[in-house]
């Protein structure tokens, strides 16, 4: 049984990978669930023991898995504040704003077998209420497109450039409009606390979509 702390090296890389694999499946499942692309590009999958739908474009899948790979070092070093999911409507005009606010707590020490387990059972209570958020959520409008954000901590921000993990895929400043939504109505979908992360999971939803 292997026990980590805090300060293991490799600690952070461990939160960074179960967060990062997490988000691509969330991210897939978001998209096929808000009806941005066909629902003929995706198949079913399972994920965290419970079914998921995954895309099977490759484009779109290399976004995703580029994204995420130049977020993994952010949330390594517990400088991401938030990942969010931003659905436009045709004026890239933001329609919803699925918001992962995260931090890790201070750890003394904990089994990695307990971890892994503990925390797979917490993903997958998110994944259930992303499954089932079009209940909550108006219908978007046609012709819907996405971006992922990244709000980075202060002391992250300034050292931006230097986190230049893929070639020819830069960190930009996001558009003001992608940033802000004029009286959006707040659903909180799930939150959960763990030894390793805390997490929260909410939907930003502008009050007239058409």
């Amino acid at each position: 049984m292997t026990t980590l702390t805090r300060q293991d090296l490799n600690f952070g890389q461990v939160v960074a990978d179960i967060l990062c694999e997490f988000l691509e499946v969330a991210i897939h499942l978001i998209l096929y669930v808000r009806e941005v692309y066909p629902s003929g590009i995706f198949q079913k999958r399972k994920k965290y023991n419970v079914p998921v739908q995954m895309s099977c474009h490759p484009e779109l899948n290399q976004y995703i898995q580029d994204t995420l790979h130049c977020v993994k070092p952010l949330i390594e070093k517990n400088d991401a504040e938030k990942v969010v999911v931003v659905i436009m409507d045709k004026e890239h005009h933001p329609v919803e704003r699925f918001v992962f606010e995260m931090s890790q707590p201070p750890l003394l020490s904990i089994s990695s077998d307990t971890l892994l387990s503990h925390v797979e059972q917490l993903l997958r209570a998110f994944i259930l209420k992303i499954s089932v958020c079009d209940a909550v959520l108006n219908n978007n409008p046609p012709g819907c497109s996405f971006s992922v954000l990244v709000h980075t901590r202060d002391a992250a921000t300034r050292n931006m450039e230097k986190v230049q993990v893929i070639k020819d895929f830069p960190w930009i400043v996001a558009d003001e409009q992608e940033v802000h939504m004029q009286e959006p109505r707040l659903i909180p979908l799930k939150t959960m606390t763990s030894d390793i992360v805390k997490m929260q999971l909410y939907v930003e939803e502008r009050a007239q979509k058409t």
